[in-house]
């Protein structure tokens, strides 16, 4: 019987702990909100309606690129549409830096439990919007806009884990430097 090596690469989205959504004013603080009452024509896409950048966001994500010893940043930022259909984002379309990332070519050093570090490759970091949620109950499809517009940072890394325990140290040292960093609550609950 052949052994096989994991290999295991993430695409880890972190919501950040601002006040307000990316593009508009409303409140990020939904979680026990009745449904779709944080909700705005600009975070639900209404035609004739324009973003305006969040400047928190962009500070956040720039303090979480250092952390992550990015080797590059972008001197010019683009955001575009990621085009998609899902019945919890309403306007059709993802608002993010995919294509054009924030930050790049990383990497994030973590200790094992055995004492010896870890080096995990970070590929990416970009903003973007989260989509809404749905919820189903008795038989029925419910969905909440309220998430929608909340700030993400998506970061990927490369495939640099060799086993499932690695990535959840890695994932337990993220959680503590965001929080750390107060660039995100890191409540995975939510």
């Amino acid at each position: 019987m052949p052994e096989y090596e994991a290999v295991i690469g993430l695409e880890t989205h972190i919501q950040l702990n601002t006040k307000s959504k990316i593009f508009c004013a409303c409140s990020t603080n939904s979680w026990r909100a009745p449904p779709n009452t944080h909700i705005c024509p600009i975070c639900t896409g209404l035609p004739g309606v324009l973003p305006s950048l969040n400047r928190r966001v962009v500070e956040k994500a720039l303090i979480m690129a250092a952390a992550m010893n990015v080797g590059e940043i972008a001197p010019e930022s683009y955001l575009a549409r990621k085009n998609y259909f899902y019945p919890d984002l309403p306007k059709g379309y993802q608002i993010s830096q995919y294509d054009e990332p924030l930050a790049g070519n990383g990497s994030f050093e973590f200790p094992m439990p055995d004492g010896n570090l870890r080096r995990i490759s970070i590929i990416k970091l970009h903003i973007e919007e989260d989509a809404g949620k749905t919820v189903y109950k008795n038989n029925k499809r419910l969905i909440d806009f309220n998430r929608c517009g909340v700030p993400l940072v998506e970061m990927v890394t490369g495939p640099d884990f060799r086993s499932a325990e690695e990535v959840g140290q890695f994932l337990i040292r993220l959680r503590q430097l965001l929080r750390w960093l107060e660039i995100s609550d890191a409540d995975m609950e939510r």
